[in-house]
């Protein structure tokens, strides 16, 4: 006697592509559903059969080959055996490093579980990884999964991923719900561990609110402190051996039973060990948070900046008592103008008064901070990063400055630790030990920590990228006094803004930047050292920023695309720096992350807007794929990672730098990504067509799809550039393949991904060409059958 049960879908069937929230309770998926569906088995005599174990059958004449195909699958038991047949390598990821078979039969919905199907291939066993892990975060031992789930156009997948998960899991707030969360630090290498918070000194029904909370929630071991009137940098110091989060901006509201109280207004963190509100990050998350259309997100960002520079003086390197010395790079104004722009339109006057507040703190912030000693050098009036923190930076790992405090140790007789008492407590001066900080702060305000363009030097230079963005801040405040404003806006101190003293102040700084950081026989701005008074040497990607900002002529802009552009764009986008200015490496010398081969978000999507600024759309589209590219093939080949930074030469995320890489260290299933990359991977997808958007769903080499158009530039290139980008693209094929050791398959998207083509993998056993007008080169293994 045999038996088969069958699953009969409810009366509407969820979208494929819904987000796991509601694809994992509704439907077919919901309790009442799945009720139904705790046992798959069949019966024969005495005998017992479980889902896995039916013999593997061909798919019979009568099936319909065309309809949709669902699986029945029992959460926990296909976990257990795709990771014991699959992670070879123990991470509890599948990526193409795993040297499993590569193939997981699953029982088909239809026929109860009975009828067999292979899901085949890195990208499809990796997806049903994932989706194991978010059913099973909402309770489900049995899901009925789709198979458009699992072979979904990655570029869907990752983008999709981005907006309804990850944002969301990078979202915090500074209040009775959100607090245990924010408070964890793991950056804090001090003794006290305790949590945390410093309240400004005027915020005091803040403080008495933190109180409360603390003596209602005795668990948390919570510390409340109120900070100074005047937040000098020897209390800094004082308090660093006790780290904690500052307060951000917060709402009056009722509680339940209508009592006065508060919520934290949010914001999003960068991810893995930056759990706090970050300086330039958030304005490239705010312009993510935009394209996906969480605006009030984005607002609230920006509601953040204004509070800090309000209380303490600045946008700070992020919201922990150690960076209270400490800016980045500024991006007030446009950040606010972005978010505006998208604001209610039925709100206008409401909108106005919004802007008016940032825009407020952004003048605040402009003469207060960068137009003020230290950070203003008073022979070129320019700008420099030069932060007033004391002793040694605490946010470190508790050796990455051995190397340094070593010889000074030993000096004194006493260990690296002794020392760096005596030297934090002032017992000890070294003069050179304060040159060095002051240096090593500096490069951590400028957000570029670390690279050799900054080595020792960094509170000396007048850099490109900082004087760009002023120049950007001067020309909103005065076109918004002229065109949002109609020429009404004050300050702080009720000081009337004059449009055309801000263009005047625009137009000076340009006129400096040109005289000091213009190179015309480089084509190419430069950092301007403002005590050796010379232009730096070291050829920085950031110099497109002048583009992004508009201070460049149209004449600089051309000449900067045709004759430096080769010097930092390669196979996987814009490199930080050359490899010539990085110098050589080795023991004594390490690479440094924001130097060759390594490309940064920011970076990318400052170059993409400067080039499409100047009309050069073509240009922007070509280094917004290749960045694409790059993030979209990690995300196939790593189970859908999202990392911090990535080596653009060797097209890889496993780099072998400083500070490692943040956003790869999860199991089974990215929750976050990292904050500036999927900003950038939302925004650079607004830059392609739709034949760049269907290569890039197919892993399509840059190179390849790019050849006609390299091939017309290649008279402007030296024969050793075209060389080292070939090389690239072969010693990348031969790292993620390990010298050809491992067998890799080939994705055929799904027939509704808009691309063509039937579903599941096609096999392949070597990275041969095919007949495809997508075909992938030797170091990409995806394409179109």
């Amino acid at each position: 006697m045999q038996s088969t049960i069958h699953v009969t879908p409810t009366d509407h069937d969820v979208d494929a592509h819904a987000p796991a929230s509601t694809y994992y309770t509704t439907g077919s998926n919901s309790s009442g559903a799945l009720n139904r569906l705790k046992s798959y088995t069949r019966r024969t005599g005495t005998e017992t059969f479980s889902a896995h174990s039916i013999p593997r059958r061909r798919r019979a004449s009568h099936d319909d080959k065309n309809k949709a195909r669902k699986f029945l699958i029992d959460v926990q038991e296909t976990q257990r055996i795709i990771l014991e047949q699959e992670d070879t390598d123990g991470d509890f990821q599948i990526t193409i490093n795993d040297l499993g078979p590569k193939t997981l039969t699953v029982g088909t919905a239809d026929s109860g579980g009975y009828k067999k199907i292979e899901i085949r291939g890195t990208y499809m066993l990796s997806n049903l990884l994932q989706e194991l892990a978010l059913a099973n975060d909402y309770g489900r031992k049995h899901i009925v999964l789709d198979e458009a789930r699992l072979n979904e156009n990655p570029v869907d997948r990752l983008s999709r991923m981005i907006r309804h998960h990850f944002w969301d899991g990078l979202t915090r707030r500074i209040d009775a719900d959100g607090l245990e969360i924010i408070c964890a630090d793991p950056k804090n290498r001090s003794a006290d561990h305790n949590p945390r918070i410093y309240i400004p000194y005027n915020e005091i029904e803040v403080y008495e609110y933190y109180k409360e909370m603390a003596e209602a929630r005795k668990h948390l071991n919570l510390e409340v402190e109120l900070l100074p009137q005047e937040i000098t940098p020897e209390y800094v110091k004082s308090i660093n051996d006790r780290p904690g989060i500052l307060a951000l901006a917060m709402k009056k509201t009722q509680d339940a039973n209508g009592k006065a109280s508060f919520v934290g207004v949010p914001f999003v963190v960068p991810g893995g060990r930056f759990n706090e509100m970050y300086g330039w990050d958030s304005y490239f998350e705010t312009l993510g948070l935009l394209v996906d259309g969480r605006v009030d997100l984005a607002q609230s960002m920006v509601e953040n900046f204004v509070y800090q520079i309000l209380h303490y003086g600045k946008i700070l390197n992020a919201n922990r008592s150690y960076y209270l010395t400490r800016s980045q790079p500024p991006f007030l104004t446009d950040m606010a103008l972005k978010v505006y722009e998208r604001l209610r339109s039925d709100r206008e006057e409401e909108n106005k008064e919004w802007l008016r507040e940032a825009f407020k703190a952004a003048i605040k912030e402009y003469h207060t901070v960068w137009m003020a000693a230290p950070r203003l050098d008073k022979k070129t009036m320019l700008s420099r990063f030069y932060p007033t923190g004391l002793g040694i930076p605490p946010e470190t790992e508790a050796s990455h400055f051995d190397h340094i405090i070593e010889p000074f140790a030993k000096q004194y007789n006493v260990t690296i630790p002794e020392f760096n008492d005596l030297y934090n407590s002032g017992k000890v001066k070294e003069p050179k030990l304060d040159d060095y900080f002051l240096h090593d702060r500096a490069v951590r305000e400028s957000g570029h920590d670390t690279t050799y363009r900054y080595e020792k030097r960094c509170a000396h230079l007048a850099t490109i990228d900082l004087n760009a963005l002023l120049y950007k801040y001067e020309m909103d405040i005065g076109e918004a006094i002229q065109d949002i404003f109609d020429g009404d806006l004050e300050d702080y101190e009720g000081i009337p803004q004059d449009a055309e003293v801000w263009f005047e102040r625009a137009k000076v700084r340009k006129e400096r930047i040109d005289k000091y950081l213009w190179n015309e026989e480089k084509s190419l701005y430069f950092d301007y050292d403002t005590v050796k008074e010379e232009q730096s040497i070291y050829d920085t990607v950031t110099a497109f920023w002048a583009m992004w900002a508009g201070c460049a002529s149209q004449e600089q802009a051309e000449k900067m695309t045709k004759n430096s552009l080769i010097k930092f764009e390669v196979i996987g986008g814009l490199v930080s720096g050359t490899e010539v200015s990085r110098g050589v490496i080795s023991l004594d010398r390490p690479n440094r992350q924001w130097d060759f081969p390594f490309g940064w978000a920011p970076h990318q999507i400052m170059a993409w807007r400067g080039f499409e600024k100047y009309g050069m759309l073509d240009i922007a589209r070509r280094l917004a794929y290749r960045w694409l590219f790059t993030i979209t093939k990690s995300f196939v080949d790593f189970n859908g990672v999202v990392p911090e930074k990535f080596d653009v030469v060797s097209l890889t995320h496993k780099v072998e730098v400083e500070y490692g890489n943040v956003g790869v260290d999860f199991k089974f299933v990215p929750r976050e990504g990292f904050g500036w990359m999927n900003a950038s991977y939302q925004v650079g997808l607004s830059y392609l067509n739709t034949q760049m958007r269907r290569a890039l769903g197919t892993c399509t080499n840059p190179d390849l799809l790019f050849e006609r158009s390299l091939a017309r530039e290649n008279a402007l290139k030296t024969a050793g550039a075209s060389l080292h980008r070939r090389k690239s693209s072969e010693a990348a094929a031969i790292a993620i393949t390990k010298n050809g050791s491992i067998n890799a398959a080939i994705t055929r998207v799904a027939a509704d991904s808009g691309i063509g083509g039937g579903s599941g993998l096609v096999p392949s056993d070597n990275y041969e060409m095919m007949n495809s007008p997508m075909t992938l080169q030797p170091d990409s293994h995806y394409a179109l059958k």
